[in-house]
This record gives C-alpha cells, sequence and structure tokens, in this order.
C-alpha cells in the first residue's frame, strides 16, 4: 500500500490504539503525530495501515462525547463558581447595581495548526478570551518573548506533541523526550518575563512529556506525571478553569484533574489562584468586558 502525507493510518505493532496523521515520509519510516491525542511518534511504514472510513467514523464518534463530556463538566463549574460568586457579591456589596468580570486572557502557543483551531473553537465557546499562535515547537523559545510582550496574557499554553523515547535515555533524562526540552526552555523565558506564578498562570506539556522538568522551569501546571498521552483538550480545560476563578480563589486541583479528559495519570500541578476578576457597576451593551452567558 502506499502512503503519503496527511493519511491517516493507525501502528499495527500497537493493536492500532491511536490515529495518527502522516506529516513525513523518509527512507520508508513516517513521522506521525496523533489525530487525538498529543502524541508524536515515527513507524516503518511496513507497520501502518490505512484508517477506512468505518472505524473513522466510529473513532470520531467517541472522541466527539469526549468533547461534549469535557464541555458539560466546564459549563457545570462555571454555574457553580457563578453561583458562589454572586452570593458573594450580595453579602459584600450593599448596593444593588449589578458586576461585570473580566475572565483571564489566555494565550495558546500550539505545535500543531489543527489542534490550534480545534482549542480556539473551544474557548471561543465557553467564552475564554483567547488568542492562538501556530508555532513548531523547536521555535518556542525564539517566539516566547515577542508572544508575551504584544498579548499580555493572564494564562499562558505551551503545547503541541511530544512523547518519551525510552531508546534515547531514562525518563529522568531530558534527552529522553522527544520535545520537553524546547516546552522547558520556552517556560524559563516566561517566567523571566513574569516571575510570580499567580501573574501568570502557565500550562506546558503534551503526550508522555517530562512532567518534574516542566515543573521545575516554571509551570504552575505541565505533562504527563505517569508519561502517558493526554487528550487534545486537556490544556483547554485547565486554561479555562483557572479563567473563570477568582483570583481570591484557589483553583481546587482534584476537581480541576478529577474533570479533564485525562485525569491524574496525566496531569498535575501546583496550588494557584484563579485570575478572574470582578467589578462595579455593571456596564451597557458595549462594554468591553462582558458576561458570556
Amino acid at each position: 500500500m502506499r502512503f503519503a502525507s496527511g493519511d491517516l493510518v493507525s501502528r499495527k505493532s500497537y493493536g492500532s490504539d491511536i490515529v495518527f496523521r502522516i506529516t513525513d515520509i523518509q527512507n520508508d519510516v513516517a513521522q506521525l503525530i496523533g489525530e487525538d491525542v498529543r502524541l508524536g511518534a515515527d513507524a516503518p511504514l511496513s507497520d501502518l495501515v490505512q484508517v477506512d472510513d468505518d472505524d473513522l467514523n466510529e473513532r470520531q464518534k467517541v472522541e466527539k462525547e469526549r468533547a461534549d463530556k469535557c464541555y458539560r463538566l466546564f459549563r457545570q463549574d462555571a454555574k457553580t463558581l457563578r453561583e458562589q460568586n454572586e452570593y458573594e457579591m450580595s453579602a459584600g456589596y450593599e448596593s444593588e447595581e449589578g458586576y461585570f468580570e473580566k475572565r483571564g486572557r489566555v494565550l495558546h502557543i500550539d505545535g500543531d495548526s489543527k489542534y490550534l483551531d480545534k482549542c480556539t473553537h473551544v474557548y471561543e465557546r465557553i467564552g475564554i478570551p483567547v488568542y492562538g499562535a501556530h508555532v513548531a515547537e523547536k521555535d518556542m523559545p525564539e517566539e516566547i518573548d515577542s508572544l508575551l510582550e504584544m498579548v499580555r496574557p493572564d494564562i499562558l499554553v505551551i503545547t503541541g506533541h511530544d512523547a518519551y523515547l525510552s531508546s534515547k535515555g531514562k525518563p529522568n533524562e531530558i534527552k529522553a523526550y522527544r520535545n520537553s526540552k524546547f516546552f522547558g526552555q520556552a517556560v524559563r523565558k516566561a517566567r523571566k518575563f513574569e516571575p510570580h506564578l499567580d501573574d501568570l498562570v502557565i500550562f506546558a506539556g503534551a503526550c508522555q512529556s517530562y512532567f518534574d522538568w516542566l515543573l521545575r522551569a516554571g509551570s504552575n501546571y505541565a505533562s504527563s506525571p505517569e508519561r502517558v498521552n493526554i487528550h487534545a483538550l486537556d490544556p483547554v480545560y485547565i486554561a479555562a478553569r483557572v479563567s473563570i476563578t477568582p483570583f481570591m480563589n484557589r483553583v481546587r486541583l482534584y476537581d480541576l484533574l478529577r474533570n479533564t479528559p485525562t485525569g491524574a495519570s496525566g496531569l498535575g500541578g501546583l496550588d494557584t489562584k484563579g485570575v478572574l476578576r470582578r467589578g462595579m457597576p455593571k456596564q451597557d451593551e458595549d462594554a468591553t468586558y462582558r458576561l458570556r452567558s
């Protein structure tokens, strides 16, 4: 069978567990990126099998259910936080004027343009201000300063594709990871831009990334504690949850990780404050900041 860049395939040696897109072929070896998980890999063409339409449709159905569940969980969290906010505002202010909210702005830097489009669509769907930038993983350390200066975000997401390669080293060696080095270098530069963990909240990593390295570099949240694959929307859920949590409150780590598509095996982090701010009085329809229903 002839393969070409853009084909959707799976690997026979792994029981066809993951759908990949071929990004390049050289010397009968294909470079692969996960279609729904943030994993980079390579495989000989002899190990690949084309994903047929029926199989793809079934996988897409399962993927849509996961994405819808993530969205429902976020809406449930947002409703709970809003009810808490309304109670606190009514208890803390004698004025009957309404209040408005300024949600945290996200700068999402992604090594995969398709994933970036998928993520920005979800941010917009749930009402999170976002600026998306497609940057190859190896170029992230060089591009981070100008993007931070331009966007001035409250929350920074640095993600793309990654993998732990046991043939290259031990789990505690950065050389054994496909792109963790670049993620960590970008985080370090971001921390020079803003050193305080609560003034710039950072998520970094992808599938099987070097979790400890990324936390030491300055991330609030990272992947992957157990070197497992993470879902394309995991970074979105974390960033959105921080965005809607008031800056006087702590983001509850247990609830945060429990509700992500992947969970605590693939994601972890530090105690962090939210970044949402409330103001009064509530402005008219032309106000700069509006609370989306």
